[in-house]
């Protein structure tokens, strides 16, 4: 419910960000912003990914079936 009451505001300001002074194509930050964060993405993203499943492989060996917190 609350997703939807969110689209509903967001989608009576479109075209707008801040009404009705900034329309979303003027907030947007440059090309050259965009691409460099993309990059960043690109890079990080996959080590992130590659550190959490080697986490995951390390520790699930650790807890038995039954065991748990209590």
């Amino acid at each position: 419910m609350f997703g939807a009451a969110f689209l509903g505001l967001a989608g009576s300001f479109f075209p707008y960000l801040v009404p009705p002074s900034i329309t979303y194509r003027e907030a947007a930050n440059p090309d050259n912003s965009l691409a460099f964060l993309l990059v960043g993405a690109v890079i990080l993203l996959p080590l992130i990914l590659g550190y959490t499943a080697y986490a995951y492989w390390i520790f699930c060996s650790k807890v038995h079936a039954g065991e748990g917190y209590h």
